[in-house]
């Protein structure tokens, strides 16, 4: 794995215009803070790639300055998370964070951001709720949905498409895995359906058999809440137990990084509906192109057949970068003034549609219902089935209502209070 990790930093210093091998004047520094071990560091690798495949379009330059880059590897561990950060802008003295990852290193970032006023940190992927809900950092930006919002719209299109009344949970025991059960279980408890119990499992723990062994009998399918190399160890100890319950999935268990990976995943995946920021299939002319351009830039097997999640965020949150960049510039002054200013009215199109900020500096766009699928060439693909529009953070209920449900946790949500209104 370290061999790895370092492979990707030579690759950035060499590919990346103006890395920070290479010092120059009038450059501006981003810092690039993203996890490269543990259960998401194949993602990780992505969010770097699309960095990269961000500022090559622009040929690393912005309103005749360069662009340098600084590579911060992180965990998902937030004291990891905040010491590179740290060392980012106290050693490397870049300008721009542009990260975390994860979900608890977002909260993270998000109070660590108030301490660095001057500096613009704009979300790589990361989507727990609080980070730019309870007490946000006016200079921190998110410009990819929440957890909450990514899992809107799947609960009702289980329960009107599927008949799927009656599930069982597993999900990560972090913030992300809370958030986005949430955005979950609000649709779907709305919609007519219960969850009978709920089953949480620590980040990176590798074992499954205590849960598999409990799971009850009399549910339609099981929502599982994991991703990277968590999702992967589920399937295949599952698959090893002989169990056959339809699964609904997280928004990180049907990505790329799942989907590719070797093991009888198939046998069990194939028909299970999820919901995120994107559809592999969607037609749109834009993420055609960006599908395109990814695959045309780096060969097959240093890839995924098409981006992930991950890199999909870290590619967006680069766009915005460039895009406030150009509207001022690459006037960074006065403790970046202009650019947060262009950052806060940005309407961005991106691969996915036009992305806006609320008052909390957190995205309103589209989500995407999928069903995984064989593909032409045997390999697990998702074809899209729904789309969601202007999901907003509150997921279309007042503040007031939403802060009535209480903040991500493993209790929350409660189907009967919800169906009664309360």
């Amino acid at each position: 794995m370290r061999r790895t990790i370092l492979a990707i930093f030579a690759a950035v210093a060499i590919l990346l215009p103006g890395s920070a091998f290479a010092q120059s004047g009038g450059t501006i520094k981003i810092g690039i803070l993203v996890a490269l071990e543990g259960a998401f560091a194949a993602g990780g690798a992505d969010g770097v790639r699309n960095v990269e495949l961000a500022l090559k379009q622009i040929n690393g330059t912005i309103g005749g300055r360069r662009i340098e880059t600084v590579v911060a590897p992180t965990d998902t561990r937030p004291d990891t998370t905040i010491r590179m950060a740290r060392k980012l802008i106290e050693q490397d003295r870049v300008d721009i964070i542009i990260g975390p990852l994860s979900g608890s290193e977002g909260i993270a970032m998000r109070d660590f951001a108030k301490t660095i006023p001057g500096n613009v940190v704009i979300n790589g992927i990361s989507g727990a709720l609080e980070t730019t809900w309870v007490d946000p950092a006016p200079n921190f930006y998110r410009f990819n949905l929440d957890g909450a919002q990514w899992g809107f719209g799947l609960g009702s299109y289980v329960v009107k498409q599927k008949n799927w009344r009656r599930v069982v949970s597993i999900a990560g025991d972090y913030s992300f895995g809370y958030t986005n059960f949430m955005g979950f279980a609000i649709d779907f408890c709305r919609a007519g359906g219960d969850i009978v119990q709920r089953f949480w499992h620590p980040l990176g723990q590798a074992d499954f058999g205590a849960i598999i062994a409990q799971l009850p009998d009399n549910v339609d399918a099981i929502y599982l809440g994991l991703g990277g190399t968590d999702a992967i160890n589920f399937l295949n100890q599952y698959q090893q137990a002989g169990e056959r319950t339809r699964l609904i999935g997280g928004t990180i268990m049907a990505d790329q990084t799942v989907l590719t990976a070797r093991g009888r995943a198939k046998e069990v995946l194939t028909g299970t509906p999820t919901s995120g920021p994107f559809a592999v299939d969607n037609p749109d002319a834009a993420w055609q192109a960006y599908v395109k351009l990814y695959q045309d830039s780096f060969p097959a097997n240093q890839r995924f057949p098409t981006p992930s999640l991950f890199g999909l965020g870290y590619y967006i949150a680069t766009l915005a970068a460039i895009r406030g960049l150009e509207a001022v510039g690459g006037d960074l002054s006065n403790g970046q003034a202009r650019f947060k200013e262009a950052l806060n009215k940005i309407q961005l199109d991106s691969p996915i549609g036009r992305i806006t900020l609320n008052e909390n500096r957190q995205a309103t766009g589209t989500v995407f219902i999928n069903e995984v699928v064989e593909g032409t060439d045997g390999n697990l693909t998702n074809k899209m089935v729904a789309r969601t529009d202007n999901v907003t953070q509150t997921l279309g209920m007042t503040a007031e209502q939403y802060r009535a449900i209480g903040l991500p946790s493993r209790n929350v949500v409660d189907c009967a209070r919800l169906r009664a209104g309360g």
